[in-house]
């Protein structure tokens, strides 16, 4: 892959911007943890929730990425299977400096989809049926790039810490709110004084704390876009197949009421940051002189070295498992 320039001073802004909203917002959902357990138990309930914390984070279980893999139904990819998606992987790998090049695995699924499980150490990328027949190999790249980044800035480990803060202030709220039902005809009964705030707390907490951690994964992507251009050079590639998967990813029933159209989500309620907003940021990461994104002689070849097997018609649909793919 030719390393085009990129704006240096931008990507670093950009960069450290982003992880200082990592650290805010993963400070705020500790800190609704922590109010709920002051309300609840005083200061030996914030103490006994730190100590707690630090046991869950240090001896936090992580599923095995063939496991995860597995449940997808997924099977490995290899150099003979598609070269061109082995040869890239591990040029990637090697440029984003991770101890072990990640394991490639192919979903039969027609969606244009590629996710990152696992750690620096242990982990594997799937990419779907879709994604490999709908995307040019410069798209493809800039994909896997994303994925890549992920895996090395630990993405996958601070969604997983925030997600656990967020389950944790749920189950303390509902504690909460069911010793308040139990205790509310006393309070009725007698003078005690309602402290409103703290009620107010219980109710929101969980609906806050939620809040940050998809405002938190909205960060994450911002930064997996950002690191993913540093790592091939290429705005435009990873731009194309956002666009790209952003134009074809919507559903049939949004297709027949509202051709043309997106469904609006809240900008609250987004796991991703909308399209435009990604694209706008790679777009300005290029320098004015920056030449249109082209493979290197190692990831180029020809069209039939990245596709794998038959194409797949079926559409998306649900599985016992629980997933859609």
């Amino acid at each position: 892959m030719q390393s085009n320039q990129i704006d240096e001073g931008l990507w670093r802004q950009h960069v450290w911007r982003n992880r200082l909203q990592s650290l805010v917002l993963l400070a705020s959902m500790a800190g609704f943890l922590a109010l709920l357990g002051w309300l609840l138990w005083g200061g030996d309930g914030v103490m006994g929730l730190l100590v707690g914390g630090a046991f869950a984070v240090m001896f936090n279980p992580t599923m095995s990425p063939g496991w995860v893999m597995r449940l997808y139904g997924a099977s490995p990819i290899g150099s003979a299977t598609a070269p061109a998606l082995w040869n890239a992987v591990g040029v990637l790998a090697e440029r984003a400096g991770l101890p072990d090049r990640p394991a490639l695995y192919y979903l039969p699924s027609s969606m244009l989809n590629a996710f990152a499980v696992g750690n620096r150490r242990h982990s594997a990328i799937a990419v779907t049926d879709g994604l490999v027949r709908g995307l040019t190999s410069a798209e493809l790249v800039g994909v896997l790039a994303h994925e890549i980044s992920h895996i090395r800035h630990n993405d996958l480990w601070v969604m997983g810490l925030a997600d656990m803060f967020s389950r944790a202030t749920s189950l303390l709220s509902l504690m909460g709110q069911f010793l308040l039902l139990l205790n509310l005809p006393l309070m009725l009964l007698t003078e005690v004084r309602i402290n409103w705030f703290a009620i107010l707390l219980l109710i929101f907490a969980p609906v806050l704390s939620s809040l940050a951690q998809l405002a938190l994964s909205r960060t994450r992507e911002y930064d997996a876009d950002l690191n993913a251009v540093r790592l091939t050079g290429d705005a435009d590639g990873l731009a194309g197949a956002l666009r790209k998967i952003e134009r074809v990813q919507g559903g049939w029933l949004e297709r027949i009421l509202m051709p043309g159209r997106r469904v609006p989500d809240p900008s609250l309620l987004r796991t991703h940051p909308e399209t435009s907003e990604r694209v706008e940021r790679l777009m300005s990461l290029k320098a004015s002189g920056m030449r249109s994104a082209r493979l290197a002689a190692h990831t180029r070849a020809e069209d039939r070295d990245w596709k794998i097997g038959t194409p797949v018609t079926r559409a998306p649909r649900w599985h016992i498992t629980g997933l859609w793919h």
